[in-house]
C-alpha cells in the first residue's frame, strides 16, 4: 500500500514567533479555548484560516443541547446521546458533556450570547431528532451558530489590547512541528506549527510559531465529499496535520449525512443549504413522491429518529421510487410561525423561489458532520505529547457512531474548557516545555487543486452513505494512486497555493476514512455496509489509525473507554 507523507511541501519559514499555547481555529471550540487560556498562561496565539468570525460554528442552525429545563436531567440527556451513538460512545466522555454542559451554556450567556427567550425571560427550548425532551436552546430562530460566534468574537476583540493574546487571521497552518523522534522512530512531541499568511495579516508568507502546546480546533472534513453542508474551508486540515505529526486518529469511518439538505439537482457541488432538524422538531413531516409520511412505522420517533436512521430511510425510499429526493412538508405550521422561527432558512429558500408556507421542500441527505478525528482523552490530550484537539477535529468519544442533534456545539464548549485547563496546568508545572523542531523524514507531497473534484467523487462513490467492499477497494486504490503520484523528495521552491495544501489534506483524510470503512465489516450509525448490514458485538470497538515510522497506515482495534 502506498505510504502517506509525514509533511507537506512548503518553503522554509521566513520568520519565527514563540508563545505558550497555539490555538488553531476560530469556531466555538477554538475561541472558547483561547478565552479560557488567556488568564492562565503568559502568551496565547490564535491562528485562523479566514477572518476571526469565519469558523464553522457560524453555520450551525439548530441550536445547542443541554439539560436546562427543570423537568430535564443530565441523565436523560446521557441516555439519548448513548442511544444515538449506537454503542460506541465513551460513557465517561458523555457524562462529562451532559453534567458540565448546563454550566458551560450559562458561561456562554455571561460572555454575551443572547438565546431566544419566552415571555418570562427563560430560554426557549425545542426538540430535535433523537431527543426525548425539549432541550435545544436556539438564537435568532435558526441562527444559533452565528450568534455564538458573534458573542465570542466580540469578547475576544474586547481584550485585543491584551499582550497575552495574539490573533493571526487569514493564515493556514501547513504542518505541526515536532521535536526529536522517539526511540521507535515516530515523531517526537509537538512543539509548534508552520503557517502561511494567506492575505493581509500581521506577518507575511511562511513562518514558524513555536509553543509548549498546540490545540487543534479546525472543524470538519466536509470537502472530502462532493456535496456537504460544510463551508469550503472544511478541508480536514487539523486531522491530516495530526496524522502526519504522529497523532492517532479514531472513528474516521463514521460520517454523518444530514437527512434534510436542500436538493438542488444532481450537478450541485460544494456547500449545500441545510434545512435544520429543528424544522422537523417543530412538526414538519417527510413525504415521499405520492405524499405519504414514510417515516411513520419505520421508527417510534418517526421524523425525529436519530439522523443516521432518517438518512438511511430517505435513501431507501428514493431507491424504491427511483427518485432523487423526498419532500419536507411544513405547510401546516403557517407562514407567521415559519418566518419568525426560521428566518434564515426562509430567506435562503425564498432566494430559490421556494415558499416554506405553501411549497413542499425537496431534500436529500448530504455530508454534514464527522464523528471521528484526532483521538483524545477526557481533557483533550491526543496521543502526541503537547497536542490537544477539540470540537469536530477531535474524537472525544462523545458521538460514538452517530452524533445526537445539537451536541456538537456543547462538545466544543465543554472540552475546550477542559483542554484549556489541562494545557495551562501542564505548562505551569513544567511538564510541557518548548522543544526544538526537527525535520521529519521521508517524501513530501503537494496535490494540485485540480484533483479535488476527482478525490471528492471517488470518496463519495466508495465511502458515501452506503458502502460495500468492492467499491471501497476501488476508492482505496484510486486514492493510493493519487497519493503516490504526487510524492516528491524536493521541497517547494515557489510558494504553493493554499488550495494545493487543502487538497493534500482532503486526500489524506479521504484515504483514512476509506481504509477504516473497508476494515469495519458491520453496519453501525454513520457507517453502513450493504455487504455487512448487521451490527456486530465483535465490532463494538474503536478503529484507531496512525502512521508507522515508514509512513504506512496502521489500523488497530482500541477500547471505547481510554484508560
Amino acid at each position: 500500500m502506498t505510504r502517506y507523507v509525514q509533511k507537506l511541501s512548503a518553503p522554509a519559514p521566513g520568520w519565527t514567533t514563540t508563545v505558550d499555547v497555539i490555538v488553531v481555529g476560530s469556531g466555538i471550540a477554538g475561541l472558547t479555548t483561547a478565552l479560557e487560556l488567556r488568564r492562565k498562561v503568559d502568551r496565547v496565539l490564535i491562528v485562523t484560516k479566514g477572518a476571526l468570525s469565519s469558523g464553522n460554528t457560524v453555520w450551525a442552525q439548530g441550536g445547542i443541547a443541554a439539560a436546562m429545563h427543570p423537568e430535564d436531567t443530565p441523565e436523560e440527556h446521557l441516555v439519548d446521546t448513548l442511544e444515538a451513538g449506537a454503542g460506541l460512545c465513551s460513557e465517561a466522555a458523555v457524562r462529562a458533556l451532559v453534567t458540565e454542559g448546563p454550566d458551560r451554556v450559562r458561561k456562554l450567556v455571561e460572555r454575551g450570547a443572547q438565546f431566544d427567550t419566552d415571555s418570562t425571560g427563560g430560554m426557549t427550548l425545542t426538540r430535535e431528532g433523537g431527543h426525548h425532551r425539549d432541550r435545544i436552546a436556539h438564537a435568532g430562530g435558526d441562527a444559533t451558530g452565528a450568534e455564538i460566534s458573534r458573542a465570542l468574537v466580540a469578547r475576544l476583540e474586547a481584550v485585543n489590547a491584551d499582550p497575552r493574546i495574539e490573533v493571526i487571521e487569514n493564515a493556514m497552518v501547513v504542518d505541526l512541528l515536532t521535536s526529536v523522534p522517539d526511540s521507535d522512530g515516530r515523531p517526537g512531541p509537538v512543539c509548534g506549527v508552520t503557517l502561511h499568511v494567506i492575505g493581509e495579516g500581521t506577518r507575511d508568507g511562511i513562518g514558524a510559531a513555536l509553543a509548549k502546546s498546540v490545540v487543534i480546533a479546525t472543524g470538519g472534513i466536509g470537502q472530502v465529499y462532493r456535496s456537504s453542508t460544510n463551508p469550503a474551508s472544511a478541508t480536514g486540515d487539523g486531522v491530516a496535520a495530526g496524522l502526519r505529526a504522529g497523532a492517532t486518529l479514531a472513528d474516521m469511518e463514521f460520517v454523518q449525512f444530514h437527512p434534510t439538505v436542500l436538493w438542488q439537482g444532481a450537478s450541485a457541488r460544494g456547500q449545500q443549504p441545510l434545512i435544520s432538524e429543528a424544522v422537523r422538531g417543530e412538526g414538519a413531516h417527510l413525504l415521499n413522491a405520492v405524499g405519504e409520511r414514510f417515516m411513520v412505522g419505520r421508527h417510534p420517533l418517526a421524523e425525529l429518529a436519530p439522523r443516521d436512521v432518517v438518512s438511511r430511510n430517505i435513501v431507501r425510499m428514493m431507491d424504491e421510487e427511483g427518485s432523487d429526493n423526498v419532500f419536507l412538508d411544513c405547510r401546516h405550521l403557517g407562514e407567521s410561525f415559519l418566518r419568525d422561527r426560521f428566518p434564515t432558512i426562509w430567506e435562503r429558500l425564498e432566494e430559490r423561489d421556494i415558499d416554506m408556507a405553501t411549497d413542499l421542500i425537496p431534500v436529500a441527505p448530504a455530508q454534514h458532520f464527522h464523528s471521528g478525528g484526532i483521538l483524545t482523552e477526557l481533557n483533550g490530550r491526543s496521543t502526541a505529547r503537547g497536542l490537544y484537539a477539540v470540537g469536530e477535529a477531535a474524537c472525544s468519544g462523545v458521538h460514538g457512531a452517530n452524533r445526537l442533534a445539537s451536541n456538537s456545539l456543547l462538545e466544543g464548549l465543554v472540552f475546550a474548557t477542559r483542554s484549556a485547563a489541562d494545557a495551562a496546568a501542564l505548562v505551569a508545572d513544567g511538564t510541557l516545555t518548548l522543544g526544538e523542531p526537527v525535520e521529519r523524514p521521508g517524501p513530501t507531497s503537494l496535490v494540485p487543486a485540480t484533483m479535488l473534484p476527482r478525490i471528492q467523487s471517488v470518496t463519495h462513490r466508495g465511502a458515501g452513505p452506503f458502502r460495500e467492499a468492492e467499491g471501497l477497494r476501488r476508492a482505496s486504490e484510486a486514492l493510493a494512486t493519487t497519493r503516490a503520484k504526487f510524492h516528491t523528495t524536493n521541497g517547494a521552491t515557489v510558494m504553493p497555493q493554499v488550495a494545493e495544501w487543502e487538497t493534500s489534506n482532503v486526500l489524506g483524510a479521504a484515504s483514512v476514512i476509506t481504509e477504516a470503512a473497508l476494515e469495519r465489516e458491520e453496519s453501525r450509525g454513520g457507517h453502513q455496509r450493504t455487504d455487512f448490514p448487521d451490527t456486530s458485538e465483535a465490532w463494538r470497538v474503536r478503529l484507531a489509525a496512525t502512521l508507522n515510522p515508514d509512513g504506512h497506515l496502521e489500523l488497530m482495534r482500541a477500547p471505547i473507554e481510554l484508560g
